[in-house]
C-alpha cells in the first residue's frame, strides 16, 4: 500500500516501545508530509551521532556524552550514597525529582533466567569494586519478579560488607517500572526507604 521507503520507515518507528501499528504510521506520515528537506536531514544526522558520541561511563555505566558522566563528576553530590537502578531511564527519572543527591550504579539490566540473563550479565564487578568507598546502597530495582530476585542477590552478594543496604519503599505500587512513576510518589518511596 505504502512506497517501500516510507513502509520501511513505519516499520521502523514500530520497533519502538509504546509505538503500534497506527502511532508508528501518522509519524512516518508526518515527517514525510510536515518536514523540510532541512528538518529530515537534522533528524538523519542526530541519528548518526546517537551511536557516535553516546557511550557509558566507565564507573557508573550510565549513558554520557563524555569520558565520565557528569553525575560522577560532580564533587557537590553525596559519593558515599549510592543507588543501584537497573537501567539509565530510572537514573533519568529519579534525577527529575531533585531530592536525590547520591550518585548511581546502573547494572545493565536484572537477572531474568526466562530470558537467560544471569549476574554475569550485569554490571555486577565494577559495582563490588565501588563498595569499600559507600556507607550507603540503596537497591532501586523494580518491584518485579526479576527486580526483587536481584535485588535479593545483592544483598546475599554484598552481605558481609561494611555498607547499610536499602530498598526503596513500597510506595511503588507491586509490579510497577521506576519511569512510570510520577514525581510525588517516586520522592516518597526514596524517603522512605527502608533497611534491606
Amino acid at each position: 500500500m505504502y512506497p517501500s521507503i516510507l513502509q520501511k520507515i513505519i516499520d521502523d518507528f514500530r520497533k519502538l516501545p509504546g509505538i503500534g501499528d497506527k502511532t508508528a504510521e501518522r509519524l512516518a506520515l508526518h515527517v514525510i508530509t510536515q518536514w523540510d528537506n532541512d528538518d529530515l536531514i537534522q533528524f538523519s544526522d542526530h541519528l548518526k551521532r546517537l551511536k557516535t558520541e553516546i557511550t557509558y561511563c566507565p564507573i557508573c555505566h550510565m549513558i554520557t556524552d563524555q569520558p565520565i558522566c557528569h553525575i560522577c563528576k560532580d564533587q557537590t553530590r553525596d559519593h558515599e550514597t549510592l543507588m543501584v537502578v537497573s537501567d539509565a531511564k530510572d537514573v533519568f527519572q529519579i534525577e527529575k525529582m531533585k531530592t536525590y543527591h547520591g550518585i548511581y550504579h546502573v547494572l545493565g539490566g536484572v537477572i531474568d533466567f526466562s530470558r537467560g540473563i544471569t549476574d554475569k550479565d550485569l554490571h555486577v564487578d565494577t559495582l563490588a569494586k565501588r563498595i569499600p568507598s559507600i556507607k550507603e546502597m540503596i537497591v532501586a530495582t523494580n518491584s518485579t519478579v526479576e527486580g526483587e530476585m536481584t535485588a535479593k542477590y545483592l544483598k546475599a552478594l554484598f552481605h558481609e560488607e561494611k555498607v547499610v543496604m536499602t530498598r526503596l519503599a513500597y510506595g511503588l505500587p507491586v509490579g510497577t517500572d521506576l519511569k512510570y512513576a510520577d514525581e510525588l510518589t517516586l520522592s516518597k518511596a526514596v524517603e522512605n526507604r527502608q533497611k534491606y
